[in-house]
């Protein structure tokens, strides 16, 4: 039974309504039907037995077509979301905010439990369930250009922590190389650190050392240069003492090797990105949105409709496609643009 059948009414789309409450190692379901009462009640384990329990328990409710079970859940993707789409159960997310209120409408005085969770869920599936938007299972390319973007996310998140923990590091022995490099989140910046562990290694290599590592690195900018320079002949004079020189210029190199590698895994993260954006079917529409409508996009197909029939935007207007899918796709994470074109790829819902 199909939830687009717009001259059937939502209660009677479906023959149950569950609550289904997730964790890492177990679920909690509660299922009521059209009058409130509730039906079914269990916990399983996520394992293949334990879901192949769900679905013998929900077959005897309603039959080997599970189309016409409505489950509500506290998250929009996720295995335990995955796995319910595969059934052919109808999945309602429910925004975690919402999820509070509803739950306190069971429970005033605030009492909490999975079952409670779940027995709500359910419960405000039936009532306010017509207003709510359905997932749909998404095409495998845009599955995978999702999750990947959301992995991407998380490893800069990563790098980021790592940079902290590296400028901790270098605040403690080494405050020149803070004072010359701003940015260390660009491997000449650990490079820097590669070449000149300690404010002692740096004063002892000279100038003609110092200049060749900033033509090399293409450090040598007029505006920085000579400062630099300055900061490097004098980094001895302010730094931390032999015995925290040595133990932290031992973590900075090993975090920078850290650093190292997880910027290569990136730089893979991107080019994989970029390849399936390129062969998305959406691809031109993506591209040619105005970076500050990316944020606020929420679905793909809402795209699609909304664009089928439009004029060029500005976007369009400012230059060639290519080169503006290019701009969206810069490796720089704190350029607008590509935070907002990840952020829309790793909210795309499914409706």
């Amino acid at each position: 039974m199909s939830h687009d059948t717009k001259d059937v009414p939502f209660p009677q789309q479906f023959k149950l309504f569950a609550g289904f409450d997730w964790a890492s190692d177990h679920h909690d379901v509660v299922a009521v039907d059209h009058d409130g009462h509730i039906v079914l009640e269990l916990t399983i384990e996520d394992t293949a037995e334990g879901w192949a329990a769900l679905r013998e328990k929900f077959a005897k409710r309603v039959g080997q077509d599970l189309s016409v079970v409505a489950v509500s859940v506290e998250t929009c993707n996720g295995p335990a979301v995955e796995r319910l789409l595969e059934m052919g159960c109808g999945v309602y997310p429910l925004n975690p905010k919402a999820a509070q209120r509803y739950r306190e409408r069971k429970s005033p005085m605030g009492a909490k439990s999975d079952r409670l969770d779940a027995w709500s869920f359910g419960d405000a599936l039936r009532t306010d369930g017509h207003g709510w938007r359905r997932l749909q299972p998404e095409d495998p390319l845009t599955q995978e250009l999702r999750i990947l973007c959301r992995d991407e996310v998380q490893l800069i998140q990563q790098r980021t922590a790592l940079v902290c923990q590296l400028k901790q590091a270098l605040h403690e022995y080494y405050p020149a190389a803070l004072e010359a490099f701003d940015n260390w989140t660009v491997p000449s910046s650990w490079a820097f650190v590669e070449k000149f562990p300690t404010p002692q290694v740096l004063v002892k290599a000279g100038k003609r050392r110092w200049e060749k590592f900033l033509h090399t690195n293409r450090l040598a900018r007029p505006e920085r240069y000579a400062q630099r320079l300055e900061v490097f002949a004098r980094a001895d004079q302010f730094c931390g003492k032999q015995a925290v020189t040595n133990a932290k210029s031992r973590l900075a190199v090993a975090v920078v090797a850290q650093l190292r590698v997880l910027q290569t895994q990136l730089q893979h993260y991107r080019k994989a990105i970029e390849s399936l954006f390129e062969r998305h079917p959406d691809n031109d529409i993506f591209g040619s949105l105005p970076g500050a409508a990316l944020e606020d996009v929420a679905d793909p197909d809402h795209v699609r409709r909304s664009f089928a029939h439009a004029q060029p935007g500005p976007a369009r207007l400012l230059g060639d496609p290519t080169r503006i899918r290019r701009c969206l796709l810069k490796t720089q994470s704190k350029r607008p643009l590509k935070a907002q074109r990840t952020s829309f790829l790793c909210q795309m819902k499914r409706c």
